[in-house]
């Protein structure tokens, strides 16, 4: 499974091949990916809609493709088919020394709402971010700053 294999690579393995599985088979869930080949993803970013608020629970890039604007086009697109299904806010957590993400989601508008300690396993505290995305897509920060 292509995402089980960037979720290693990426992620330190952070889900099991059955999260991924429930993941992809869950129509209320949103998944956006970049594949070099059908067997091989890029990047990928999932989440899901409840009520108004769109929870991202994935952001993945391949290493070896870091920086060149894989993240932001799946963050986009994520957001954007979001925005379709009725979310207006975002949310999610990111490794507090993960800065390379904290600051593509800072890009976005993403503000740091929280803070988890010790949340993963490895020990290291999670940053809580959020996204008013009805304000921001107002104010063309998403459109504009970050075309494709």
């Amino acid at each position: 499974m292509a995402c089980l294999k960037l979720d290693a690579l990426a992620l330190n393995g952070l889900w099991t091949s059955d999260h991924w599985e429930r993941e992809l088979s869950d129509p209320q869930r949103i998944c956006i990916g970049i594949a070099a080949r059908a067997d091989t993803l890029l990047a990928m970013a999932c989440g899901w809609v409840v009520l108004d608020e769109l929870q991202i629970t994935v952001l993945g890039v391949e290493p070896e493709h870091r920086r060149r604007g894989l993240g932001r086009t799946v963050l986009k697109r994520l957001l954007l088919d979001a925005s379709s299904a009725g979310a207006r806010h975002a949310i999610l957590d990111v490794a507090e020394d993960n800065h390379g993400a904290r600051t593509l989601y800072s890009a976005f508008g993403f503000q740091t709402v929280g803070r988890r300690d010790r949340y993963y396993r490895d020990g290291k505290s999670a940053l809580i971010q959020s996204l008013e995305m009805q304000r921001e897509m107002k104010l063309n920060s998403i459109n504009s700053a970050l075309s494709w």
